[in-house]
């Protein structure tokens, strides 16, 4: 691959690791999404969680003191999770992501040109299969962070690779890919999308060229002295961050939105003491055209009127009208818009 020999600068960030990015037309830096965390809506997280849950049972069970310390403290949410994150390191539940970003490092030094140095047997077999692997890609980007303005997406893709006269998003992945297929295509969709942006001068940079209907994953399962390339269809991924983005719109709906108190319909009990008869009706919810038929008094009309004023339509006051005509047996006049005399 291409050697680049300088990383690219961190960006800066709120309190909540989201990235500070200038908007294109400038002024004060605002937060963005991280790309993980925006198409994350999508993710089955069944095994994920269902693996975490066996990595803290093994974690207890090695170690008394947690155990005790879960009886200590059975009430306090806040201390029951720093126990089952103890539990979770005990039981190597994360070796694996620490030596997937040890792999990460050293493959990115070995792509910049500058010497690995001295590595333990298992971790040069991983580099040297991941070499062999990826010997017919070159790289044009490595690391360099990017936006999606649209959306107030940022995040950064592990490379930029060209590959027989064509530019293509590639990302590498240490651990299993066999359960977050979804996001994976979703977030290489997303930074073939992207723009990279240079963080010294908060500026978009030059479009990086790559292709929005593949990407590439390097698979480098850790420890396993392998390495196999794969496409990725790119533009499934790209419905698939459609998809989180409608997620996530619903995901920020309000209580009030979606939530309407219920008032009640008068029953037939109900409109029986506004001197109603609920004729052949008994218990169910009565509609204001049955309830004007039951009316018994031209009062009775009225006061249905008064009390549903804002429901009452033209064809309510037609019928009302004409049942007041019917129990008086004399013709009605009206004497409120809307309303029957």
């Amino acid at each position: 691959m291409t050697t680049f020999t300088t990383p690219t600068p961190e960006i800066p960030r709120d309190r909540w690791g989201r990235p500070l990015v200038v908007p294109p037309t400038g002024g004060k830096a605002i937060p963005y999404t991280r790309c993980t965390t925006y198409v994350s809506a999508v993710e089955d997280t069944y095994n994920l969680s269902r693996w975490q849950q066996r990595m803290v049972a093994l974690g207890l069970s090695d170690r008394r003191d947690l155990q005790l310390a879960v009886a200590a403290h059975r009430e306090d949410k806040e201390k029951i999770n720093a126990i089952c994150e103890q539990a979770l390191e005990a039981a190597k539940g994360h070796a694996a992501a620490t030596t997937g970003t040890a792999l990460h490092a050293i493959t990115e030094t070995h792509d910049r040109g500058q010497e690995v140095g001295s590595l333990p047997e298992e971790a040069q077999a991983d580099l040297n299969a991941y070499v062999d692997a990826t010997s017919d890609l070159t790289a044009t980007m490595i690391e360099q962070f990017m936006v999606m303005d649209s959306l107030k997406i940022g995040g950064t893709p592990d490379r930029v690779v060209k590959y027989r006269g064509r530019r293509y998003i590639a990302d590498l992945k240490t651990g299993s890919i066999d359960y977050g297929y979804l996001k994976i295509a979703a977030q290489l969709a997303v930074y073939s999308r992207c723009h990279p942006y240079d963080v010294g001068t908060s500026t978009r940079m030059q479009p990086h060229g790559a292709e929005v209907d593949r990407g590439i994953v390097i698979h480098l399962p850790a420890g396993t002295g392998t390495c196999r390339l794969y496409w990725v269809d790119l533009l499934a991924g790209w419905e698939i961050v459609k998809l989180a983005r409608d997620l996530r719109a619903k995901r920020a709906l309000k209580f009030a939105s979606l939530f309407q108190r219920l008032e009640p319909v008068p029953t037939a009990d109900e409109a029986l003491a506004f001197e109603v008869d609920p004729g052949p009706v008994t218990g169910g919810p009565l509609t204001l055209a049955d309830q004007i038929k039951a009316c018994t008094t031209s009062d009775g009309v009225r006061d249905l009127w008064r009390a549903n004023a804002s429901e009452w339509d033209d064809h309510l006051t037609a019928l009302a009208k004409a049942h007041i005509e019917s129990l008086a047996g004399t013709t009605t006049s009206t004497t409120t818009e809307g309303a029957p005399a």
